[in-house]
């Protein structure tokens, strides 16, 4: 019998998730790359000139040296105005596509330490559109 391509596929190890996205900053160098891969464009004025900063530690935040408009980096994503850490996220979306089976909310909660309306919300944003 041919063996499944896809049932067999290698995963993720947990180990491996933390060493790729155990920090708040692997998370956002990974999110910044994945929004701007030529880099940083200004969605007003497409200027490639920036500076960043934090407001008193909140997420990064891009403002164009052109026409100074200001875009944060979750803005436009499922993570916009999440109070919660992006490392929180990356470990629910680990969570979620690993396993063989659905994850219940309770069970989400418990794995990553939040709480069960932060952990439904989360997994809503996440399942959005797949039914």
């Amino acid at each position: 019998m041919k063996t499944n391509k896809i049932q067999f596929q290698a995963g993720m190890s947990l180990n491996q998730l933390l060493a790729q996205y155990g920090t708040e900053q692997q998370c956002e160098e990974v999110l910044e790359n994945s929004r701007w891969p030529q880099g940083f464009r200004c969605p007003k004025c497409s200027s490639g000139e920036y500076y960043h900063y934090r407001r008193q530690g909140s997420v990064k935040i891009f403002q164009c040296r052109n026409c100074r408009a200001q875009t944060t980096l979750t803005e436009g994503t499922i993570f916009h105005s999440t109070k919660l850490p992006l490392t929180i996220w990356f470990q629910a979306m680990y969570v979620l596509s690993q396993t063989k089976n659905n994850v219940s909310i309770l069970e989400l909660k418990r794995l990553i330490g939040i709480s069960y309306p932060a952990a439904w919300r989360m997994k809503r944003k996440l399942y959005a559109g797949h039914v």
